[in-house]
């Protein structure tokens, strides 16, 4: 095995990562204009990601470096070619990091109901829009010989893309469903329960019809056996939900989502970004790889780093592993009215 299979492998690994982790962080604010019903509500949501959603970003960032390291050609025709998605995507982080901490410096509703829209927005959009990059990925886009990207937005917004789309998007809303029932008591976790049980035949007839199409185009024996298995793990968790095995049912949609990616990797190797112009023009592990000194420094690094980042993660929600309920939330004055600083007299929320 070469570096560059290793480098590729890793690179899978780190967006499993995120997706597992980072999903159901974006499922939780997808889903706060839904099971919010008060401001106490909200708050008890956004506090079960307020320890770990930051980090569980930090996954984008070495899985992005990681391709720049190794990938160089790969990462410069992905990201020249996908300038507009990736830029929704990235206002959409900026907005909901920003949204999280400015939504208790004010005391009016208004103020916080705005805030609290642009964290949905901020979660929903890209929860979304990866799975439509991710689609297109494997789907192969428009390359001339220069590895340059030869279509525009409209390219990237087909019929196979824009499943893969809602099936991110819905995957990630269940998983946070199954997070939130996990780490809540009282309303929300009832209501949590109740509307995973509700989504869960949606995503799984989705999810089916995607993987059944990825499969169909370009499946081999290794991603059929990933996808089965990654259906197998979702109707797992909507069984374990409806038994109330919260941690199962949660466990169950992590596992589905690694097991997608992994099949959507296993599907696309040995390219990393098949051309829909000519396969002669794809970028595959070969040719978009850098040197191979540079490919061993980083493996090098990434065996010293790697158990840091793991064991300070893992401590991290071990720390913050406790149910979290209402009576957690302290009261605070509600000032009705749209300035954060006018209003009416302060009332305990």
């Amino acid at each position: 095995m070469h570096l560059t299979d290793v480098w590729f492998g890793l690179i899978a690994v780190l967006w499993i990562g995120y997706f597992f982790l980072e999903g159901f962080d974006f499922g939780v604010g997808t889903l706060l204009p839904v099971l919010g019903r008060s401001e106490t509500d909200r708050r008890v949501m956004i506090n079960t990601i307020g320890p770990v959603w930051d980090g569980n970003e930090v996954w984008l960032l070495v899985a992005g470096g990681a391709t720049f390291a190794a990938f160089p050609e790969w990462y410069a025709s992905l990201f020249s070619g996908f300038y507009l998605a990736l830029l929704l995507i990235l206002v959409a982080l900026i907005v909901r990091a920003v949204s999280f901490e400015y939504r208790s410096k004010g005391n009016s509703e208004a103020w916080r109901r705005g805030w609290d829209r642009a964290i949905f927005l901020g979660s929903a959009i890209p929860a979304l829009l990866w799975g439509v990059a991710f689609a297109n990925i494997v789907r192969g886009v428009p390359l001339n010989r220069h590895h340059d990207f030869t279509g525009n937005l409209l390219t990237l917004l087909n019929p196979y893309a824009l499943l893969g789309g809602l099936v991110t998007l819905g995957l990630f809303t269940l998983h946070g469903a199954f997070f939130l029932a996990l780490k809540t008591d009282g309303d929300v976790r009832v209501a949590a329960n109740s509307l995973a049980k509700k989504i869960a035949p949606v995503v799984v007839v989705v999810a089916a019809a995607f993987l059944l199409w990825t499969q169909v185009r370009d499946g081999r024996l290794t991603s059929w056996i990933l996808t089965l298995a990654a259906a197998a793990a979702l109707l797992a968790a909507v069984a374990a939900s409806w038994r109330a095995r919260e941690g199962w049912a949660f466990i169950g949609t992590g596992v589905t989502i690694a097991l997608a990616v992994a099949a959507l990797f296993a599907t696309l190797y040995p390219d990393v970004l098949p051309s829909s112009t000519d396969p002669a023009f794809s970028l595959n592990t070969t040719n978009a790889a850098s040197t191979h000194y540079t490919l061993t420094v980083m493996t090098w690094v990434a065996v010293a780093l790697t158990p840091v980042v793991m064991l300070y993660q893992g401590y991290t929600y071990w720390v913050f592993r406790r149910r979290i309920s209402a009576h957690h939330i302290p009261a605070v004055p509600v000032i009705t009215g749209s300035s954060p600083r006018g209003g009416s007299t302060p009332k305990p929320a």
